[in-house]
């Protein structure tokens, strides 16, 4: 069973739904493995809870 894992930020669930849909499809053309096979687990991150370049990335975003 393949495993997915996408560690990004908060989505809607139509968001998480298409992007479920489109790795599982480009995952099993690439393989040849069965869509069935494929698990996708999704970890949305809080931007106060990313790190980037030694800042927040909240803190980056809210620059100009």
């Amino acid at each position: 069973m393949p495993i997915i894992t996408l560690d990004g930020p908060h989505m809607t669930k139509e968001q998480k739904k298409d992007i479920v849909k489109s790795f599982t499809r480009e995952a099993a053309r690439v393989t040849g493995i069965p869509t069935q096979a494929f698990v996708v687990l999704i970890n949305e991150n809080d931007p106060d809870n990313v790190g980037v370049a030694g800042e927040l990335l909240s803190e980056k975003m809210a620059k100009p």
